[in-house]
């Protein structure tokens, strides 16, 4: 177990050490490191997430980022993702807008929503439901409210947490080995959101 979770330690430092290197001098942003170490961690959710056959239409349907509202990564993950393939699956990066009725965000395999859409937070969560989607925050309590992984930063270190439940209700079977690396999220029960 731990040879394996230093595994993949090691290949997510392997891929975001050549980021790094690559989008140095890309931006002046005090954000843009975090935003790459972020950016990597989406790539490499992708290797250890399995979706059901129904998400794809053939084998080598590529799988579809989507970024609801405000992009924070600017080039980042187009350049990390570029040329890369998970088995025969390549990536499309897909910039979104906030819509109550969009198709587009049904027609993602990742979607990260962005914290410029805090107020929409539980509607687009809501259309996603049960649907095949990763769904990926950074805003307090993404997870708790039904999204599958929330970012999160720690003592200048960024950590992700895993709302299991959200991930079944997706039909997604996420990694023994991603999950070692994530703090698990329970989604309150009806009971626990009662006022004692």
């Amino acid at each position: 177990m731990l040879k394996r979770l230093g595994i993949l330690i090691v290949a997510l430092s392997v891929s975001l050490s050549w980021a790094r290197e690559a989008f140095a001098q890309a931006s002046d942003s005090p954000d843009s490191s975090e935003y790459l170490i972020k950016a990597g961690f989406i790539f490499n959710f992708a290797k250890f997430v399995e979706w059901p056959p129904v998400a794809f239409a053939q084998t080598d349907t590529p799988i579809v980022i989507g970024i609801l509202g405000t992009d924070p990564f600017g080039p980042i993950l187009d350049q990390i993702v570029r040329d890369k393939k998970i088995g025969n699956r390549g990536f499309i990066v897909k910039r979104l807008n906030w819509n109550r009725d969009s198709k587009d965000l049904k027609d993602c395999n990742i979607l990260f929503v962005s914290a410029s859409e805090k107020a929409h937070i539980d509607d687009v969560l809501q259309i996603v439901k049960s649907l095949p989607i990763l769904t990926v925050g950074e805003t307090p309590g993404f997870a708790e409210r039904g999204g599958i992984i929330r970012f999160t930063v720690e003592d200048n270190r960024v950590r992700f947490e895993v709302n299991v439940d959200a991930a079944h209700l997706a039909q997604l079977t996420i990694s023994s080995r991603l999950l070692t690396l994530a703090r698990i999220i329970q989604q309150p029960t009806i009971e626990t959101r009662k006022p004692g």
